[in-house]
């Protein structure tokens, strides 16, 4: 294995947890900022918002050791902290004790949002030996527990089989006890010490097992290919539980740079604040989904509040495919004015099961945005690195699925990846875990693959990968035998009427009889039903003119009920699931003929996929938005 080092005297550690006593013991970085906490605005931070590197240190190795009066280690830990600095402790801490953390977002602990269901998943799945919270939250979990022992009966047995562990408790047993830090007895290489879970955009999450040495070759990889280093400052919103917002607390780290952090509520309830961050502390790098980009340009409110200037940016990164070139034009067209630099736009690719990164199409020392095209999208990654005298162990193959053989450039197939930072499998699901994480060439003897499952193609001498889409989201269509992306039909259903629709909230997929459906949320409920059937025959003249597909059915719905990941990828085969089982909060359904009549259905209808039609009565439009609360992507 190949080890880069920006600095030749300083060592690179096998685990990400081991480069924190070395910043912490340098004068120049004790009383550096590793972390800082900006959930209210630039001007609300306080020394209570900051965590240094010093302080993240000694307080990694008090929880470590408070965590191991009652826990062993290779013990299993659900982290169910808020987003905030206090996670970011119990992180480093479970790692520096050498347990097993599987981090969360924490559901209501009323358990009465129907959101608990991701909780139920992964303590039946990790069978963790005890979940670490805020007293706060613990002492709900318990009156929850206590006064309702009827409901939800595997829930409640659930929380009451694991060990609660105040964060409050651990943070105020915090002394300096004259612990020595001139042995390191924390997460080896090989160990598995993070349980992460993937977004979910295809499927069930599955529990990704990523080893400590796996995760520090993923963020050193990260770490070249963005040019980061302790003058570096990055500014992120993004979930801090998994992928990239994990991801990025570790780069922090490894990098000796500085990380300033907001909550995706923060930023969903006001986008106008990541620019605010970004121009006050002068920030350097931040990674956002590419949904963030039309989102800000519509909601940004540039002209009001503080002033924005993004001159300080270096590398925009830009995660999630599709990367339409239209909507980063359009952001770039906008803010280049306010000191943006073009060059700065980063689009990357990465996922859960290879940690996080995979590559990215940027580079140090380009002298122009030229970015290729392929059918509207921009590249993802860069592979051909040989020109400039670099060299990776991440290596990227376009395979026919079906033949396991590698496709020349220019043509389609799944993306694979070979390196170093590849997941060990699926938590106890061996045949999936074989099928995934084993993958291999035709007639090759080499090295595993994790087949992604991602669409792609590679184009041009610098060998641009392009995403085109997921292999199991692609649709074929009856008549011609030709394939599609849904995402296509979705932009070109967006684009027949954006003032009616909700940017990023459409879903296309096959229904059956080889009838394609097209779900899309409505900005409000309050049309006319004349208006409504107008906008249904739109979609479907518009996806005809643009893609040349036919829609046989266009279900338009009410504000948040198209199903999202935390990163804003739409979940289409949850979508789908929803619509055939009567779970979507319907303003009208119009299904088309043959003949080009149509039928409609308003409010909550159930469909038979079998039969291919609606069943059921029409009802009356007259429930509220707050039967199906949207999650805080839904607000997009």
């Amino acid at each position: 294995m190949v080890y880069e080092n920006y600095d030749p005297y300083f060592p690179d550690q096998p685990v990400v947890d081991r480069y924190l006593p070395v910043w912490a013991n340098l004068p120049a970085f004790r009383s550096k900022p590793a972390f800082v906490w900006a959930e209210n605005g630039p001007y609300t931070v306080t020394q209570s918002s900051i965590l240094t590197y010093e302080q993240l240190n000694n307080s990694a190795q008090c929880i470590s050791s408070q965590l191991l009066l009652s826990l062993h280690r290779g013990d299993t830990v659900v982290m169910l902290c808020s987003p905030g600095l206090e996670f970011v402790e119990v992180l480093f801490g479970c790692q520096r004790a050498g347990l097993l953390g599987v981090p969360i977002i924490p559901p209501n602990p009323s358990f009465t949002n129907n959101d608990h269901h991701h909780l139920v998943r992964v303590l039946s799945q990790t069978k963790p030996k005890a979940a670490i919270a805020h007293s706060d939250y613990i002492t709900r979990v318990r009156k929850y527990i206590s006064s309702q022992p009827s409901t939800n009966e595997r829930l409640c047995k659930l929380l009451q089989n694991i060990l609660w562990i105040s964060t409050t408790e651990l943070k105020e047993k915090k002394v300096n006890s004259g612990l020595s830090f001139s042995t390191y007895n924390g997460c080896k290489q090989d160990n598995v010490y993070l349980i992460q879970y993937t977004s979910g955009a295809t499927g069930i999450p599955k529990p990704v097992l990523v080893t400590a040495g796996a995760a520090a070759h993923n963020v050193r990889v990260a770490r070249k290919a963005y040019d980061l280093h302790p003058n570096s400052v990055i500014t992120s919103w993004l979930p801090q539980y998994h992928d990239c917002g994990l991801m990025f607390l570790l780069l922090t780290i490894v990098s000796g740079a500085t990380s300033v952090l907001i909550s995706p509520s923060a930023f969903i309830r006001r986008p106008r604040l990541w620019l605010e961050l970004i121009s006050e502390f002068k920030a350097t790098c931040t990674p956002v989904p590419s949904f963030t980009l039309p989102l800000v340009v519509k909601r940004g409110g540039i002209e009001k509040g503080i002033p924005i200037n993004l001159w300080s940016m270096k590398k925009l990164i830009i995660i999630n495919e599709p990367l339409y070139k239209a909507s980063v034009d359009e952001f770039v067209q906008v803010f280049t004015p306010l000191g943006l630099n073009p060059l700065s736009i980063s689009p990357s690719y990465g996922l859960a099961e290879n940690c996080t990164f995979v590559s990215t199409a940027w580079r140090s020392g380009d002298n122009a945005n030229h970015f290729p095209t392929y059918k509207s999208l921009l590249p993802s990654a860069r592979l051909d690195l040989s020109a400039r005298g670099e060299k990776e162990d991440i290596e990227v193959m376009i395979v026919n699925e079906e033949t396991c053989e590698p496709v020349v450039d220019g043509f389609e197939g799944e993306i694979w990846i070979a390196s170093p930072s590849n997941g060990s499998g699926y938590l106890d699901h061996p045949a999936m875990t074989r099928e995934i994480f084993q993958g291999r060439l035709k007639d090759k003897v080499g090295r595993c693959f994790v087949r992604t499952g991602d669409r792609g193609v590679v184009k041009g001498e610098e060998r641009f990968l392009f995403v085109t889409g997921r292999s199991s989201d692609v649709i074929e269509l009856q008549e011609s035998g030709r394939e599609i992306h849904p995402h296509y039909i979705e932009t070109a259903a967006y684009n027949s009427c954006p003032n009616l629709l909700r940017a990023g909230c459409l879903a296309a997929f096959k229904v059956s009889k080889g009838t394609i459906a097209v779900v899309a949320e409505m900005q409000t409920s309050e049309v006319k039903t004349e208006t409504l059937r107008a906008l249904s025959e739109e979609i479907r003249r518009g996806v005809m003119k643009d893609e040349k597909v036919e829609v046989g059915m266009v279900v338009l719905v009410k504000s948040g009920n198209v199903p999202k990941t935390t990163s804003g990828k739409i979940q289409r085969w949850l979508a789908k699931d929803k619509l055939l089982g009567g779970g979507m909060n319907v303003v009208l359904q119009i299904k088309f003929k043959d003949n080009d009549k149509t039928e409609s259905r308003s409010r909550k209808t159930n469909f038979s996929e079998s039969e291919g039609k609606t069943i059921g009565k029409e009802t009356v439009d007259n429930q509220t938005d707050g039967e199906f609360p949207p999650s805080f992507h839904s607000s997009l």
